[in-house]
Order: C-alpha cells, then structure tokens, then sequence
C-alpha cells in the first residue's frame, strides 16, 4: 500500500515537472522567434532604423555599466507598482463585491466600459491639470488604466461561481472568512490571474507614456532624451528592459502564485 502510494506521487510529481519545462521551452522558444525575427528585420532595414538583439543588449549593458539605466528603471517600477497595486487592490475588492448582486453588477456594466473606453492619454492630460508633474500624475494614470481591467475579472469571477457552493456555504454556515478562502477565492482567483498580467502589461505601457509627457526622470524621460538625439540604439536598450522587467514581475512572481493557488485543479 504504501508502496504504490508513492510511486502514485511519484508519477504526478514527475508529470507536474514535466508540464513546468515543457511550458519553460515553449516560452522560451516563443521568445527565440521573435529574436529571430527581429535579427531579420535588423538586417534588412539597418542598424540605424532597427538595432539587431545583440547591439541593444550590448547598448543595454553598457548603461547599466555606466549607472544611467538601474536608476531610471527604478523610478518606472516604483511608480508602475503603486498605481498598479492600488488598482489590483481596490478592483480586486469592489469586483467581488459587484459580483455578489446582480443589480450592482448591472450597474457598474456601462461605467467598466467606460473607464475602458477612456483613453489613458485623455486621463493623464487631466491627471496633469489636478496633480501637476509630479509623481502622482503618472500612478494615477495607472490605477484608472488598469482599475477597470481588475475590476471587470473579479466581478466575472464571483457572477460565475457555483450557487450549489454558495449554498451549500450557506447551509453549514461557514464563516465569512472560510467561505472566502475556500469557496470564492480558488474560483475567483482564475479569473483574476489573467486580469493581473493584463493589468500589469497595461501599467508599463501606461507609466512610460505618463514619463515621456509629465517627468524629467524615468524611463519615459530617457526614452524622450534618446529620441532627441536619434539614438535609435539607446531606445530599443530602454524597450527591452521594459520588456524584461515585465517578464520577470509575471514570470517569477506571479505564475509561482498562480500555480500554488491552484493546486486544486490537480487534486
């Protein structure tokens, strides 16, 4: 018996690791393509118009060599993951929320699209007139960006839940803070994932833009001073390491949680 149990584990835990590098290579494959196509691009239109991969990763080098590039990607992240936890936080909540009557849910349907449809660009020219150039224009940008995308999952997820989970909650009269745990949250966590990394690769986007027009410092500033110049290699390093900054955050921490919070589909 007790043999058999383990090498039941054992093929599952084999599995799981199997799927966990097979989703490794394709990503990592997935990426290689694009570097290829980009390394075909480069040589056709010249390293003036489109610096090849290894000229921007030798540019990039070299500004982090020279100490240009850690502080400004700094000032990106730090104002990127205020605006964005603010977002995740207060859309999270008020999603579950709105998902728990249909009338709230109704309610706030034409206000989520319109707060999607509001172009970020027209609520960072407003956010300039309220808070001036400062910090606080681009992070709210952020959060009002990437609030109704969080928003909009949480309240999806909680509307698609189980009634016979609800009511079965209901019926052994779990506490608030189990029925939480154990009946909304695994469900709606699998849609609040996707809203997250959507969100996230909305805040970047969203913060270089504000940085560009608002900031004298920031990626978005660097990235306005090397189109001044023509530096097209100095642009594309600022570009990657956007890019690489976006792919670690989703990466290394937020697909570790996703897969640990749902463990439940395994069992």
């Amino acid at each position: 018996m007790f043999l058999s149990s383990f090498l039941r584990g054992a093929r599952r835990a084999v599995a799981a690791c199997a799927v966990y590098l097979w989703s490794g290579w394709g990503a990592v494959a997935s990426v290689l393509l694009f570097c290829a196509l980009w390394e075909w691009g480069a040589q056709w239109y010249g390293d003036l118009l489109l610096p090849g991969p290894l000229a921007t990763l030798a540019q990039l080098r070299q500004m982090l060599a020279d100490g240009m590039a850690a502080p400004q990607l700094l000032i990106s992240a730090r104002r990127t993951f205020a605006g964005l936890a603010l977002a995740v936080l207060a859309g999270s909540v008020l999603g579950m929320l709105a998902g728990r009557s249909i009338t709230a849910a109704m309610a706030s349907r034409p206000l989520v699209t319109l707060l999607l449809g509001m172009p970020p660009i027209a609520w960072l020219v407003l956010a300039m007139l309220w808070f001036g150039m400062g910090d606080a224009t681009p992070v709210f940008t952020v959060f009002i960006a990437c609030l109704p995308i969080v928003f909009a999952g949480a309240m999806q997820g909680t509307r698609t839940l189980d009634h016979q989970l609800r009511d079965v909650a209901h019926v052994l009269r779990l506490p608030w803070w189990m029925g939480l745990t154990d009946v909304y949250l695994p469900h709606v966590l699998s849609y609040l994932f996707p809203a997250w990394i959507t969100a996230l690769g909305t805040s970047w986007k969203v913060v270089v833009m504000a940085e560009l027009l608002t900031t004298v410092d920031g990626v978005g500033a660097a990235l306005a001073v090397s189109r001044a110049q023509l530096d097209t290699a100095s642009s594309m390093a600022w570009i990657v390491a956007v890019l690489v900054l976006l792919l670690a955050v989703e990466y290394l921490v937020l697909e570790p949680f996703k897969r640990k919070a749902e463990r439940w589909r395994q069992a």
